[in-house]
């Protein structure tokens, strides 16, 4: 037995571990630039024409205007939820959005959702060395990707069903 790709729909909390996991940890805290093509205003910043404009994703999907604590991994903010990786949501943008979001976002984000599903599915997982999961070090470092500063190891065990 796996979990198939028709078993995916009934799992709503695992679609919002993914959704949560991509706001706090986008593949690429910046977007590719952009150029405005004309002199435009945002509230007090006038950005004139032919600006390089580049969208910091990362800024976006920790800012405590749009995200009540907007820095703590609480899947379950999107639970019955309408934000969705495509349209306009521009508080949950970690693939950019519009015309020139990815592509493959339909394709890649089933991939994960399947790969996922499948990992918890067979393995218990714990971290090694008899490591406590609340200190954990989790902070980052910014390059062209987010990674974390120190690796995350974890010990899968084969889980008998």
């Amino acid at each position: 037995m796996k979990v198939k790709e028709e078993d995916i729909q009934q799992m709503e909390y695992l679609k919002c571990v993914i959704k949560e996991a991509l706001r706090l940890h986008p593949p690429v805290p910046l977007l590719i630039p952009r150029e405005s093509v004309i002199s435009t205003q945002i509230k007090e910043y006038t950005i004139p024409a032919k600006t390089r404009v580049y969208i910091n994703v990362w800024a976006i999907q920790r800012d405590p205007v749009l995200w009540d604590k907007a820095d703590e991994f609480i899947p379950k903010i999107f639970i019955g939820s309408t934000i969705d990786f495509i349209g306009q949501d521009f508080e949950l943008v970690p693939i950019g959005s519009g015309r020139r979001s990815c592509p493959g976002v339909l394709f890649s984000i089933a991939v994960v959702e399947l790969a996922l599903a499948n990992l918890l599915y067979w393995f218990d997982w714990d971290l090694p060395h008899g490591e406590i999961k609340e200190k954990l070090d989790m902070s980052e470092f910014f390059g062209i990707t987010v990674n974390k500063k120190i690796p995350l190891h974890l010990l899968p065990s084969h889980y008998m069903a």
